[in-house]
């Protein structure tokens, strides 16, 4: 089977950031798909704007240079995904197929995807990972009521000209339903846990601890993702000013790019933290984050308290889960009830951050907790969200779609966590 595959910010794992889409596809092209995908380089590295090709793992990679960072201001943001989107639109009608795969964010990656679907008159399967455009309009980056009008419309032209689409989480789905879209219709398919790849290291813990002198064997805190306003990473500053008074042993790592990383710098520099608990370092490779995982005692998701963001389903929870790392969540949803249900770490949502460092500095020096919940976390990893597993299930959304079956979604995947 051929499939048109479509996302703007696809990468692999020499790029720092989550690879849902390479993990996906690659299995996909293993089991004897052709797979093309439709990228965005978001270098600004010189390239003549053309497409480009390159094989990832079996997988055909299509690469549009459209430079695009974090750091950019919203409208730029915007301009760069209807850049790509009009230009993908002429690529995917090009190369044709059997079905079209098209995942969010951002939205308008259903531009390409309904117009290839229609003009090649193949069906289209769109993965929803955030509630576009809710959130936009609820971290008020979407003000314009007409502009809150179109989006609301793009999303809903979306969904009615898709065979089946696949939710990241259960509210993801409770939100596509919520417009009236057929529930039979959406699977459930949450980002996993890769289970080989993650599994804890003590000679890669070892090393990473190593080569940090401010290190050693203290305890260990980590937040390795995106610096962004979505995510308030500027927590754990106030978190590791809590600590110095309470144990000021515990160190905090954050790694990572985004927005708001030099906010965050000047924040730990104010509150006299920087280079004494809480250290900053850049991104690192996808590959390099088990490293980072097992070296460190407890890990964090952050996120600013938006309901809208409660349906998340953060990559970097998962990748604690396969590592047998417990996990601190500062935000409230299906994540928040799963760590609180299978104490697999811990549960802060609306806590208050003098109380969270209590209890971060009991339960980091506990070294029973820390067994006891890595191993819940694992045990949740393997139950619930193996990558094998949830591959298998997605390459069957998409084979049923591709034949007209998108009513099947909701059997090959309920999402019931």
């Amino acid at each position: 089977m051929k499939i048109i595959y479509l996302h703007q910010y696809f990468n692999t794992l020499e790029m720092s950031g989550g690879t849902r889409s390479y993990e996906m596809a690659r299995r996909l092209a293993a089991a004897g798909h052709e797979v093309h995908m439709v990228t965005s380089w978001r270098s600004d590295d010189g390239r003549s704007p053309e497409w480009f090709v390159t094989d990832e793992s079996g997988i055909k990679t299509h690469w549009l240079p459209v430079p695009y960072s974090n750091h950019m201001s919203y409208r730029e943001r915007i301009s760069a995904f209807f850049r790509f989107a009009f230009l993908a639109m002429s690529k995917a009608k090009e190369l044709g197929g059997d079905v079209i795969f098209a995942t969010s964010t951002p939205l308008t990656i259903a531009i390409p995807a309904v117009f290839a679907s229609r003009k090649k008159k193949i069906p289209m399967v769109f993965e929803v990972r955030d509630l576009w455009p809710e959130l936009p309009i609820a971290m008020g980056a979407l003000r314009n009521p007409v502009l809150q009008w179109l989006a609301h419309r793009l999303e809903r032209w979306a969904y009615k000209n898709a065979e089946a689409v696949v939710a990241l989480s259960p509210g993801m789905k409770y939100g596509v339903v919520n417009t009236g879209y057929p529930a039979n219709r959406v699977a459930v398919i949450p980002n996993s846990s890769d289970n080989a790849e993650f599994a804890y290291s003590r000679d890669a813990a070892a090393k990473f601890r190593a080569a940090r002198e401010w290190l050693g064997d203290r305890p260990l805190l980590v937040y390795g993702g995106t610096f962004g306003r979505i995510n308030g990473v500027g927590y754990m500053v106030e978190l590791a000013k809590e600590l110095l008074a309470v144990n000021p042993d515990v160190r905090i790592l954050l790694v990572g790019d985004g927005q708001e990383k030099g906010i965050v710098l000047k924040q730990a520099e104010q509150a006299g933290v920087l280079g004494t608990n809480l250290f900053i370092e850049d991104s690192l490779p996808k590959k390099q984050m088990p490293a980072l995982l097992s070296a460190a005692d407890m890990a964090s998701s952050l996120f600013i308290d938006l309901p809208e963001m409660q349906p998340n389903s953060a990559n970097k929870f998962f990748d604690s889960l396969a590592s047998s790392t417990p996990i601190m969540l500062n935000y409230g949803g299906w994540m928040h009830e799963l760590v609180e249900g299978k104490k697999c770490g811990l549960a802060m949502w609306r806590k208050p951050v003098s109380e969270v460092a209590r209890i971060v500095s009991s339960r980091i020096t506990d070294r029973q907790w820390l067994e006891t919940a890595g191993a819940a976390a694992r045990s949740l990893a393997e139950s619930e969200f193996d990558r094998d597993r949830l591959a298998v299930q997605f390459a069957e959304v998409i084979t049923k779609s591709a034949i007209g079956q998108g009513q099947s979604a909701e059997h090959i995947a309920p999402g019931r966590y």
